[in-house]
């Protein structure tokens, strides 16, 4: 099977199910950024050392996969389970959140990104993260998606925030206060 079809040489591209869009499409541009986030998610991981953490991010790099395929679908519902965006899988990830929370300091001021590589990288996951949640957003006023991948994505970036924190914290290295 050849990796290349042609069939994007005049800037369209086909959901699943078949519909033919642009490349610009609101919803071909919220499943790239959410694929852009979860190749940052992988680099991230690359880094980390810690096993709880590695387990939380596999965890969000399938969950990512289910978003894009959902938001690949043009609205096509037809998935196995594997594919699905619940409830329990925003409360997993404030969970996440709580439990490295619980192990920081009480944070008081801005934080400038940088400072530490993982750190740093889970920074621009956060910034990823929040640009796709915009772009679902803005395609969810076209067409009605799951409610949850909006509360997932507004959950992410804030895990990606607090992972950014305690990986500076776990290496006793200080944040950049503003």
């Amino acid at each position: 099977m050849k990796i290349y079809t042609k069939k994007g040489d005049k800037g369209k591209t086909s959901l699943i199910g078949g519909k033919t869009v642009d490349k610009h499409d609101s919803a071909v541009d919220s499943y790239g950024t959410i694929d852009e986030l979860n190749s940052f998610v992988g680099l991230l991981n690359d880094y980390v050392n810690d096993k709880e953490i590695k387990d939380v991010l596999n965890n969000i790099q399938i969950k990512l996969f289910s978003v894009g395929t959902i938001l690949a679908s043009g609205g096509n519902k037809n998935f196995s389970n594997k594919v699905n965006i619940e409830k329990k899988d925003v409360e997993y990830i404030e969970s996440s959140i709580d439990d490295m929370n619980s192990k920081l300091p009480e944070l008081k001021n801005f934080i400038i990104p940088g400072g530490h590589k993982t750190s740093s990288y889970s920074h621009v996951c956060r910034s990823i993260c929040r640009r796709a949640e915009r772009k679902i957003s803005e395609l969810n006023n076209h067409s009605k998606i799951n409610p949850y991948i909006l509360s997932y994505t507004n959950r992410l970036s804030d895990f990606f925030f607090v992972l950014s924190r305690y990986l500076k914290h776990s290496e006793n290295i200080e944040d950049i206060q503003w």
